[in-house]
């Protein structure tokens, strides 16, 4: 690889195979457009909402509906993306790593990172033909529900603010409370 060219997909598998970046203490990295990012650790409120958003979505699967994984990564044509909740067609996925075409729903908890979320990631999964993307906007306090990937750009975008209630298309029966996700208090 020389210097100033992008990373594959298989080269950044190949140097995570190796350890290449065991030493860089608790920072996650993707491999987004074939560069490196590196993302700070997550603060508690982030980390909150990955939590009850884990939650919600043990309690309304079982592992014969969906596979939950919680910011691990999948291969998004040559992009590692690490999102914070994945839906997954239910199975093991010891032996690879799962695909677009196994999600059925991404969800990102976006405090500090909610442009690239709305575009660049939301970009990326479109054109990697995920199912379902959902943006947390935790500053806004609202849903950004994609769906109908024409292959480049998510064709509906839905907002969605508490109290509505929203559910996602793999599983309408999964209904999510956004008034509990987002702590606002009741009138």
């Amino acid at each position: 690889m020389s210097v100033g060219c992008k990373l594959t997909g298989a080269e950044f598998d190949s140097m995570v195979e190796r350890g290449a970046f065991d030493t860089i203490g608790p920072r996650k990295i993707e491999l987004i457009r074939g560069e490196l990012r590196f993302m700070n650790p997550a603060g508690p409120v982030h980390d909150d909402h990955i939590d009850y958003l884990t939650r919600w979505s043990t309690d309304h699967t079982s592992a014969q509906d969906a596979t939950i994984r919680v910011q691990c990564g999948f291969v998004c044509d040559d992009d590692r993306p690490e999102p914070d909740v994945l839906w997954l067609k239910p199975k093991r996925y010891g032996r690879t790593r799962p695909t677009a075409a196994d999600v059925m729903l991404l969800i990102e908890v976006s405090d500090s990172s909610l442009a690239t979320d709305l575009q660049e990631k939301a970009d990326l999964y479109a054109e990697s033909g995920v199912a379902e993307y959902w943006v947390v906007d935790i500053p806004g306090q609202r849903m950004h529900v994609m769906s109908h990937s024409d292959g480049h750009h998510y064709r509906r975008i839905e907002i969605i603010v508490p109290p509505n209630p929203l559910s996602p298309k793999c599983r309408p029966s999964a209904i999510l409370n956004t008034a509990e996700l987002f702590d606002v208090p009741r009138e």
